[in-house]
């Protein structure tokens, strides 16, 4: 993308929108619910409206350094906020804002990429995806902002994805008379390669993922085919149900006619509410997947705890409400909504087992997905196995975690 063709699209897409809602703001709760979250939000004394995923940014490429220069530009604004006491919360397009700060990043990582070659350029542009995936983050529906900030990550990657040396292909496949679009990304078309369909949650776009293609699963000759969930990025169209790897089976049930692919070895990888798509389709379509492996998924217990939903960070209650397409939202018809999501009241972990191997993974202490979760899982898959990971650091669980991961899916796939 070049300096000047990169600045006018920044700047057309972000014309019309320097009064445009900022994201905290966008939710409509009843005032019963309205006064449980601004009860909260005076207790509690959080600094940010929205979670600060530092260590999640850092592993998918982003300098830790240049995350807090944005960070504290944002957090020392004048500018008026929505919630004083929410840093983030800075309204209208302009500095301090969240978007403006994160597509100011991306668009210096554009620049920097028309200076590089080969995959220095290719690399420089997948981080200009990422910031621009952040300004929109947590890309609630009817946030204007956010929508171009997509706009801005996918037409990053798509340039990305000619300078690098590997191969990615956009996938189009049919479903209700619309298309699922997918991101297959392979080490070469030679011969069909076994390939994991991957899945972030229901805050991150399938761009956030390259990073874990080039460091975990290129070197083993693993494609990986990356899925947003229903309701966000590519298929905000669709809205979330219950059925949460619908999508993901319409891609799986396509996979025969992909020639790069081997579909007789196909794993499975989700990350939050991903893994409880993943989990899902590990039951659905048993005869169709080799490998299952789920991080940190919300499987049954906070899904069918309204008090726990009650605790959860506004940002999440926002999310949750958008991607069931929700308008004045009652927090307790909402909490109660989710108990259909549990994959133990759907009665998939509840009476046969599954042949794919499952590995259920989360951090040690995880609010979303508890141990007792994993364990379910684990239960009903044959050889499926529940690890919590208890490092010293948070960064060291995310490496160690992903290294399992990859072991596991390597195994069933390769051997």
């Amino acid at each position: 993308m070049s300096e000047e063709v990169s600045k006018n699209l920044s700047e057309t897409l972000f014309t019309n929108h320097k009064q445009a809602k900022e994201t905290s703001s966008l939710t409509q709760y009843m005032p019963s619910s309205q006064k449980i979250l601004d009860d909260k939000r005076h207790r509690e004394g959080a600094k940010w409206y929205r979670n600060i995923n530092r260590l999640q940014w850092a592993w998918q490429g982003l300098d830790p350094i240049e995350a807090d220069e944005v960070l504290s530009k944002i957090a020392s604004s004048k500018h008026s906020r929505t919630y004083d006491e929410w840093l983030d919360t800075v309204m209208g397009y302009h500095s301090g804002n969240w978007t403006y700060e994160w597509t100011k990043l991306g668009m210096s990582h554009t620049l920097r990429s028309n200076e590089l070659k080969g995959e220095e350029a290719a690399d420089a542009l997948f981080n200009a995806s990422l910031c621009f995936s952040i300004a929109g983050y947590p890309h609630l529906k009817n946030d204007n902002l956010a929508s171009q900030a997509q706009v801005l990550a996918s037409n990053a990657y798509s340039e990305a994805a000619k300078k690098t040396q590997y191969i990615v292909k956009k996938l189009e496949i049919p479903y209700q008379n619309k298309r699922i679009i997918a991101h297959l990304h392979l080490t070469s078309t030679d011969k069909p390669q076994p390939v994991v369909m991957v899945s972030a949650g229901l805050d991150s776009l399938q761009t956030d993922l390259w990073r874990l293609f080039r460091n975990h699963l290129a070197a083993k000759n693993i494609a990986m085919l990356t899925v947003d969930m229903p309701s966000i990025g590519h298929n905000s169209h669709w809205s979330l149900t219950e059925d949460t790897s619908c999508l993901h089976q319409a891609v799986l049930n396509e996979l025969f006619n992909i020639p790069w692919v081997d579909h007789h070895k196909v794993g499975l990888l989700g990350f939050r509410f991903g893994g409880n798509a993943m989990v899902r389709l590990a039951f659905v379509e048993q005869d169709k997947l080799k490998a299952c492996v789920s991080l940190g998924a919300p499987i049954h217990d906070v899904l069918s705890s309204p008090e726990k939903l009650k605790k959860m960070p506004k940002m999440y209650l926002d999310i949750l409400a958008s991607r069931l397409g929700k308008n004045a939202v009652d927090i307790n018809s909402l909490s109660g909504q989710l108990m259909a999501w549990s994959l133990k009241v759907q009665g998939i972990l509840s009476s046969r087992k599954t042949k794919v191997p499952i590995l259920a993974m989360s951090l040690e202490n995880d609010p979303v997905s508890p141990h007792s979760d994993n364990r379910l899982v684990a239960l009903f898959s044959d050889y499926g196995k529940a690890k919590k990971i208890s490092a010293k650091t948070i960064t060291q669980g995310y490496e160690e975690s992903l290294d399992l991961a990859i072991k596991w899916l390597e195994d069933e796939l390769i051997r």
